[in-house]
């Protein structure tokens, strides 16, 4: 593999962990003007339109009736579930800061089941990478808690916590059974499952009632090109080349991101203590991926 392209594969999870962070900043600016399942429901659409559209450019391979179906249930859960699950938590005024961090909890849940059900070996390191990682997350959280005197109502806080738990195990489900699929297919046949969801909650529990704005328009663009396209190819990609348990720790960076952006844009407490947590979970982080040193014996003749 040239050098140039082996730098650019190691920018991809720096470049999905901006995408992927800016998802919160981008609900948190479409949100008062539409409700979150039919926000949802608008943007898959547009995002079918443009995978159809870009499998036809490329030519991709469509997968068969069954692999198809796996990719369905893939992106009901990575996209669907965890999606709403945020955008209907920041709807009930959770901030976008708070709602990245519970979800940041998600290497931690992925590396057990991993574990679990996987057999996926961890190493010591990467163990403590994910409690270090773990404790910085939790730090930022109730620091960020305090100062802002934020209060979260249950409701909230089970949609966030709904989330996590669906991107942890639509994760495991992508990489056991998504293998070998197209990646521009295989998520055009996410967003179809993802549509039908969200469309069948904003159907039955919505008014849908959209008051159009600029601010919504650029948002939605947005959320469609640079997260449902953009970041999802990325991710995707890190899953088929990577274990479940090193992607999902890339997840621990995307709540910091988050916050750090919320203070700049919306003006979401990041007290001091916080930065001591994120440069705890950097290094969580880096512990969890950091590839194991290669003993090189020598045998003499």
């Amino acid at each position: 593999m040239p050098a140039a392209d082996s730098k650019l594969i190691r920018l991809i999870p720096i470049l999905f962990v901006f995408l992927w962070s800016t998802g919160f900043i981008g609900a948190k600016y479409a949100l008062p003007y539409i409700e979150p399942f039919y926000l949802l429901f608008i943007r898959m659409v547009f995002t079918i339109a443009v995978f159809l559209l870009l499998c036809l450019i490329f030519k991709a391979k469509w997968p068969p009736l069954r692999l198809a179906g796996h990719q369905m249930v893939a992106g009901a859960l990575i996209h669907g579930v965890y999606l709403g699950g945020i955008f209907a938590a920041i709807k009930l005024d959770m901030p976008a800061g708070i709602a990245a961090i519970i979800v940041g909890v998600q290497p931690v849940l992925t590396a057990l089941l991993s574990w679990q059900l996987m057999g996926e070996r961890l190493r010591a390191m990467q163990w403590t990478g994910l409690a270090l990682g773990l404790v910085g997350v939790i730090a930022v959280i109730l620091s960020t808690r305090q100062q802002a005197n934020v209060e979260m109502t249950p409701l909230a806080i089970g949609f966030a916590i709904m989330a996590l738990i669906a991107i942890s195990i639509g994760t495991l489900y992508q990489k056991r059974f998504g293998g070998g699929v197209d990646l521009l297919t295989g998520s055009f046949w996410q967003y179809v499952s993802t549509s039908v969801l969200m469309g069948l909650l904003a159907w039955g529990f919505e008014t849908r009632e959209v008051i159009w704005s600029t601010q919504l328009i650029m948002a939605l663009a947005w959320l469609v090109l640079g997260l449902s396209v953009s970041a999802i190819l990325l991710l995707m990609y890190m899953i088929r080349e990577g274990e479940a348990s090193k992607v999902a720790s890339y997840f621990y960076l995307v709540p910091l991101v988050a916050c750090v952006e919320a203070w700049l844009l919306f003006d979401e407490a990041l007290p001091p203590i916080a930065i001591g947590a994120i440069l705890l979970t950097v290094l969580g982080v880096y512990l969890v991926v950091k590839k194991p040193t290669k003993i090189i014996s020598e045998t003499k003749p």
